[in-house]
């Protein structure tokens, strides 16, 4: 998206990518078929150590309904809303074609493409910049554009240079830390759970931290994973071992008093008969040997102490939790150069003239559902615009 910007608006752009093909991260997103961007916004659900109005300006600077159309007019993709999630994926669902799509528009705007060229490093010169490759001789350009994401899913080619590189140049980089990954039990209590799915409220707090999503859970063999899991992931990652987070689940919608009056009903009914209308068997099994109530007892003969217990674990069910999966499976890099140092309008830095940070390498990022792919984009387009303006 910043070639595509900086050529658009005049620049002679050259894109330097590690791999051989680029886009990686693209062509892995959404189970292979790009979550592309969020259908509605919530600008308070990114995390930040930074100013989070800078981080609003920055996500203000290119509204979502101009994005849906851009990719709709530039790329030709149609964009269909997944209701149950609210996520946009192209119609055809094939993550491959929004990459091929970007690095078609970006040869048609003029954007030269050079596969398998490593940056290693990069520092002003006179003229602009030096740029250092792994192979070949320097490059020199009159402005730069960081664009090299952060830590995560690095079989991608993520790396963490461009990390290194602003902390070189002096920039602050707030400490980074795996978010949006699945975690983990070691040992794993619910192990035998694994492949059991259902929609939950989960919380996890931790070091003055909290975060709460509800969507989808899944159980692993390892652990636990799902949107909701992921999108509080952060939260574990970022707790010190001495005091680690703790992370509870409300299995259902249904609340306290909701499960009270259910549980109070008379008849032959049993535990598990209550809980199977509104939860997966085994697991309904599980819930109840963790609050110690027999299945087969009768709802009528369930002691009040039996039923606070049960009602408990149904609402706030405690997660045996002692790790998580890192970059290996995070879906994104928390933590980042502070927002602080750049220019919101332009991402120009502002420790040197000329150099451009945008996407995951700053310090925000956002929950499942297209939201870090906007947020490179809505960065992404504001560097390579500032750039094409530096002919003018």
């Amino acid at each position: 998206m910043a070639a595509i910007s900086a050529a658009t608006a005049g620049a002679e752009t050259e894109l330097l990518e590690r791999t051989p093909d680029g886009g990686r991260k693209i062509l892995i997103s959404g189970g292979g078929r790009c979550n592309i961007l969020p259908a509605r916004l919530d600008e308070s659900r990114f995390v930040t150590d930074s100013s989070p109005n800078t981080l609003k300006k920055i996500v203000r600077s290119w509204p979502l309904a101009e994005q849906i159309a851009f990719f709709q007019r530039e790329l030709g993709l149609s964009l269909v809303e997944e209701t149950e999630t609210g996520k946009l994926f192209p119609s055809s669902n094939r993550a491959r074609d929004v990459r091929d799509g970007l690095l078609a528009l970006a040869a048609r705007c003029g954007v030269r493409f050079r596969p398998q060229a490593a940056v290693v490093d990069a520092s002003p010169s006179p003229g602009g910049w030096k740029i250092e490759l792994e192979s070949g001789a320097p490059l020199e350009a009159d402005a730069l554009i960081v664009a090299t994401g952060g830590l995560s899913v690095p079989k991608t080619g993520s790396d963490g240079l461009g990390l290194r590189l602003a902390e070189r140049l002096g920039h602050t980089v707030h400490p980074t830390y795996p978010a949006l990954t699945p975690l983990t039990a070691t040992p794993a209590p619910f192990g035998h759970l694994a492949g059991v799915s259902l929609e939950v409220t989960i919380t996890a707090r931790g070091d003055g931290r909290s975060a709460t999503a509800t969507g989808g859970f899944l159980f692993t063999h390892r652990g636990y994973s799902g949107p909701a899991v992921l999108d509080v992931s952060h939260v574990v990652t970022r707790a010190v071992p001495e005091t680690p987070a703790e992370v509870r689940v409300c299995w259902t919608e249904l609340n306290e008093r909701a499960w009270e009056a259910v549980l109070q009903a008379a008849g032959p009914r049993t535990a598990l008969g209550a809980l199977r209308g509104r939860l997966p068997e085994r697991l309904a099994l599980a819930l109840l040997e963790v609050a110690n109530v027999t299945p087969a007892r009768p709802l009528a003969q369930l002691r009040r102490d039996e039923r606070r217990r049960l009602t408990e674990t149904l609402v706030r069910c405690p997660l045996p939790c002692t790790g998580h999966e890192g970059y290996h499976k995070a879906e994104v890099t928390g933590g980042g150069v502070s927002l602080a140092e750049i220019d919101p309008r332009t991402m120009e830095s502002k420790q040197h003239r000329g150099l451009f940070l945008c996407g995951e390498l700053l310090d925000a990022f956002g929950p499942i559902g297209g939201y870090n792919f906007l947020w490179a984009w809505v960065t992404g387009r504001a560097a390579g615009q500032a750039v094409g303006g530096l002919g003018g």
